[in-house]
């Protein structure tokens, strides 16, 4: 295992209580030994390192009917969990003094800046509140960047830039994979791994998943009949869901989407976060000050989740739990400190930390259930693993 060598001899060796990490562990097996999921793997860290791991159930693979066992080796699609990392390599490129998040994207990326879209800025895009949720662009064409650049110039509006938000499921994060190419000539990729995930000692998270790891990753699938999700996700519809199933677009590393990892991954990546921007080997990823200004919350009242009707409490790509008694609407449970941040993704993975405890969780499945049934879980890890601290 990648992650062996950060995983603790014991919880209380890095301030877990033992009794409390075993009950995160028993929510998240209840789901599969009463048949709810057939599988989950969850991870709590701490100081840098892992207190634990577990993963139970079964899983299939390259689309075969076959069950076999899922192993704390087993992969999985993270979904929107990719953004947080794709954020952090866009705040490593502001760091440098590469990007601001006040420089309009059409200054950076010409032909974005068509149909009402000139005025777009850096920061509108990481908030969403850009106000092209819904631009086309096919799975088809995702690895093809001239057909990347035709998309970004057909792209219109759907609503004025600032005035709202509405979750941009994968046109935002696009814009960022391309300013982050425009402004250091390398593919987004291998830069997140270079400049990321490699000095976060992330190693198998993947943006881009080699090949020869597709037997490790364990096939999505629904456990109730699929319905799109509420509140302005429409493009997240469940055959979408099912691509991420295909070798040709795991390999694409859909940066708003895309990922392949594993709930240490998760866990050691916001743990690299929460502990000032060092990884587990002493390389910096991040300045403290960069993590510290990238996690304000910059979206404002108006700016509230369709439907539900609360403040999205954004900060540049990732969510921030709050205190307005909502925490638990955004997936930080009820017991979190209201600086927790972190990003979900669909079906239900989990990634965030907590400043005030030093606390992160990853959490990871390869089933879709309905909203209510995954929202219940989602709140009952979180609320467990928040209170975990042994000290």
């Amino acid at each position: 295992m990648a992650f062996e060598q950060y995983l603790a001899s014991r919880p209380e060796d890095v301030g877990i209580d033992s009794e409390k990490l075993e009950a995160v562990f028993a929510r998240a097996k209840r789901d599969v030994d009463d048949g709810t999921l057939r599988s989950a793997q969850v991870a709590v860290a701490r100081r840098g390192r892992l207190a634990g791991v577990r993963t139970y159930g079964t899983v299939r693979h390259g689309g075969r009917a076959e069950e076999v066992p899922a192993t704390n080796e087993t992969l999985y699609s993270i979904f929107s969990c990719t953004k947080a990392v794709v954020g952090a390599a866009t705040w490593a490129l502001c760091e440098e003094g590469l990007l601001r998040i006040e420089e309009r994207v059409a200054e950076v990326i010409p032909e974005f800046g068509t149909n009402g879209k000139e005025g777009i800025t850096v920061e509108q895009v990481m908030l969403h509140i850009g106000g092209f949720p819904y631009a086309p662009f096919s799975p088809f064409d995702w690895d093809d960047r001239e057909r990347r650049l035709q998309r970004f110039a057909s792209w219109r509006l759907n609503w004025e830039p600032g005035t709202r938000f509405e979750y941009h499921a994968t046109s935002a994060h696009w814009v960022l994979a391309e300013l982050i190419e425009r402004r250091t000539g390398m593919d987004f990729r291998a830069f997140v791994r270079e400049r990321v995930l490699a000095p976060a000692g992330v190693e198998e998270l993947f943006l881009g998943l080699p090949a020869e790891l597709n037997e490790r990753v364990a096939d999505v699938r629904h456990l109730v009949p699929p319905v799109p999700p509420p509140g302005g996700w429409g493009e997240v519809t469940p055959e979408a869901i099912l691509q991420f199933n295909r070798p040709e677009v795991r390999a694409v590393g859909v940066p708003g989407g895309g990922g392949i990892g594993g709930a240490a991954q998760l866990a050691l990546f916001y743990q690299v976060l929460v502990n000032g921007g060092e990884g587990p080997s002493g390389k910096r990823v991040l300045e403290p000050e960069t993590i510290a200004w990238a996690t304000q919350v910059r979206t404002k009242d108006h700016h509230r989740v369709p439907i539900l009707d609360y403040p999205v409490n954004r900060a540049l790509t990732v969510v921030v739990a709050g205190d307005d008694g909502n925490m638990h609407l955004r997936g930080f449970g009820r017991t979190c400190s209201p600086r927790a941040f972190g990003h979900g993704g669909a079906g239900g993975q989990v990634g965030w930390c907590d400043p005030a405890t030093g606390i992160s969780l990853g959490y990871c499945t390869d089933g879709f259930l309905d909203e209510l049934q995954q929202g219940r879980r989602i709140t009952a890890l979180s609320s467990l693993a928040a209170q975990c601290a042994g000290d």
